[in-house]
């Protein structure tokens, strides 16, 4: 009698560890499966995170108005931009100077709309040069209202439309002073121009 309960016990004692070591593998088949798949998901979106961040390259054209800056992370305007002292207005601006920032906006709407399946924040970014010492604390101020006016040159007066895929925020760095990391040119009278900044936003999401 007492060998049958003994036998029965560890018959039943090998069905409970070949159970459990049954469900043990389906489990970890499972983990697996999960993680591979997980795997495979973070792989293709790090491809589209690349694929999108080498699309904004396509401003860095040769015969483009924009030049990408690899230590900086943006674009500058290959345009030469000359404000008077104090001046904001684009009424100071040669012609040609205004058809080069008009053809310039062009190519961002043109980029934009070949990307609409990709958010975009686009910061338009002014900056000054260092002028007569008692005028050096509004130039702050007249970089971001040189923005504005760049930002309102397009919009209003040319009647550009950056989509339902752009969010515009506008910026003034100044002239440096605040030591602020900015990108800045060596000559100064080169830092009166605009930086321009296109950041995907929507390709961490799952």
């Amino acid at each position: 009698m007492l060998k049958k309960k003994e036998s029965f016990f560890w018959t039943s004692y090998s069905d409970l560890m070949t159970s459990l070591f049954f469900i043990m593998m389906v489990l970890f088949i499972l983990v697996m499966v999960l993680l591979y798949k997980r795997m495979e998901v973070t792989e293709n979106k790090l491809e589209e995170i690349k694929r999108v961040e080498q699309s904004t390259r396509e401003l860095n054209k040769k015969d483009g108005y924009f030049e990408y800056n690899e230590k900086y992370e943006k674009y500058v305007l290959r345009i030469d931009i000359f404000f008077p002292e104090l001046q904001t207005n684009f009424a100071y601006l040669t012609p040609g100077c205004k058809d080069s920032l008009d053809r310039a906006g062009d190519e961002v709407v043109a980029f934009l709309k070949r990307h609409q399946d990709t958010k975009y924040l686009l910061i338009v970014e002014g900056q000054a040069s260092r002028n007569s010492p008692k005028w050096m604390d509004r130039n702050y101020s007249l970089s971001f209202e040189r923005a504005k006016n760049l930002m309102k040159f397009w919009l209003h007066e040319k009647g550009k439309t950056f989509g339902n895929n752009c969010e515009v925020q506008i910026t003034g760095s100044g002239d440096g002073r605040l030591n602020v990391h900015s990108m800045r040119h060596p000559i100064n009278e080169k830092n009166q121009r605009f930086l321009i900044h296109i950041i995907p936003k929507n390709i961490f999401k799952e």
